[in-house]
């Protein structure tokens, strides 16, 4: 992995388009902040009423050759979760890179300022300086952010830091399976469930050997990502000791979740280890597990 460099947020706001004004869309995607600069307001903040602000938090290179896009987003809500449907409402520009962004977004954190990193992009090796564009019609606004390559000051260190001074957790769905890591992360199979009966939810969260002398606990929060109805979670969060996530094949976290309405949902599992890390774009590892749920 290449050095971080200056880590920035880059957002665009666009103008409310009503009539599809896309030369001023264009326009205001290029309004990003400068290396080193932050557009967090705490006087955008309020309890309700607020809109969702799309984030573009960097690129990072893949094993591969190809490159994740990495996309968060700040609420600005204290007390309000706004559900926007994918559609015309919540889109990815071109299609083809559409349908991964969360349709679920809370409000501002506990203890931090906003939610980093919830889903990447992958784009092939040439994709060159072309962009992709999450856009969040909220409360008639139109809000983008174009996700794009061109710029060093937002390649990120992806799953560690140089040096490796810390690294994210490794996440599995299944004790002998694939193991993820970094924003990308990974996905599991296709679960099955039914409306209004808790589903059994099992992750195992472990360190790979290099960052073994990392002696932290790693936290781990379950997520609604994409859904029609509302998601309860039993024991949503918890805190793994390095005495569980040492044995072989790392600690098995659990929680149950529990669907309103029948339909496909997308569930995100996030794995870090301390909360000011994400201020410096590491490192975590987000997992997303599909449910189907029947009446």
């Amino acid at each position: 992995m290449r050095p971080t460099g200056t880590l920035v947020l880059a957002l665009a706001v666009a103008s409310a388009l009503g009539g599809a004004d896309l030369a001023a869309q264009r326009a205001s995607e290029r309004r990003v902040a400068n290396p080193g600069e932050t557009q967090f307001d705490v006087q955008l903040l309020r309890p309700s009423g607020g809109p969702v602000v799309p984030i573009f938090e960097g690129w990072y290179r893949n094993p591969d050759g190809t490159f994740e896009l990495s996309f968060g987003y700040f609420n600005v809500n204290t007390k309000e979760t706004l559900e926007i449907p994918l559609g015309p409402e919540n889109f990815i520009a071109p299609a083809e890179f559409d349908g991964g962004q969360p349709t679920r977004f809370e409000p501002v954190p506990e203890s931090d300022r906003r939610h980093w990193g919830a889903f990447t992009v992958t784009v092939p090796a040439d994709f060159g300086d072309r962009d992709v564009v999450w856009t969040l019609h909220v409360r008639g606004q139109t809000l983008s952010v174009p996700g794009r390559l061109t710029s060093p000051a937002y390649e990120l260190a992806g799953w560690e830091f140089p040096g490796r001074s810390t690294v994210s957790p490794l996440l599995r769905f299944a004790l002998d399976g694939p193991a993820g890591r970094g924003p990308r992360g990974i996905t599991g199979k296709r679960l099955q469930a039914k409306a209004g009966a808790p589903l059994d939810l099992g992750a195992w969260v472990a360190r790979d050997a290099a960052a073994a002398e990392d002696e932290r606990p790693i936290n781990v929060k379950w997520f609604k990502h994409q859904g029609p109805g509302d998601v309860t979670f039993v024991e949503r969060t918890a805190e793994v000791e390095p005495d569980a996530w040492a044995q072989e094949g790392g600690a098995k976290v659990t929680a149950t979740a529990t669907f309103a309405e029948p339909g496909d949902y997308l569930l995100r599992v996030l794995a870090f280890n301390v909360i000011r890390e994400f201020e410096f774009q590491c490192c975590w590892t987000n997992g997303f597990l599909p449910v189907t749920v029947v009446p």
